[in-house]
């Protein structure tokens, strides 16, 4: 076997409503022939595709079991993705009112910064920095 690409990462989310409207401001679209009532594929201008997965129960206290909860769960615990420029993205976050959990951080090889969605899903946001003597 030989992996080529991902395909998608699924976010289990609790208002499908809420979690359009959030997933939209930051670029993306329903595609309607991969979605139905239990699940909208998203999609962006890139072709980068999430799954919002429409069964999520809201905790009461808000709380993300995997990472804010003090007994670590085995799971996935964010999606990162990869941008053009991490100010621009950040400057996306602050238009739509989207505060910064993280970040900006620079880890050598990338920048950046991580914010939640409505249901407290992490995503990572990268700009992947060239390493020395790439081409700019």
């Amino acid at each position: 076997m030989h992996i080529t690409g991902y395909d998608h990462v699924g976010i289990r989310v609790t208002d499908r409503a809420r979690a359009l409207s959030f997933y939209e401001a930051i670029g993306f679209r329903v595609d309607p022939t991969c979605s139905n009532e239990r699940v909208a594929e998203i999609v962006n201008e890139a072709g980068v595709r999430i799954n919002l997965i429409f069964n999520g129960v809201p905790r009461p206290s808000g709380a993300n079991v995997l990472l804010d909860e003090p007994d670590k769960w085995p799971g996935v615990t964010h999606a990162a993705f990869v941008v053009d420029t991490l100010d621009r993205a950040m400057e996306r976050f602050a238009r739509i009112r989207c505060p910064i959990t993280e970040g900006p951080v620079d880890w050598g090889r990338r920048l950046t910064c991580f914010i939640r969605d409505p249901d407290g899903n992490v995503l990572e946001f990268n700009e992947i920095v060239p390493s020395e003597g790439a081409d700019r």
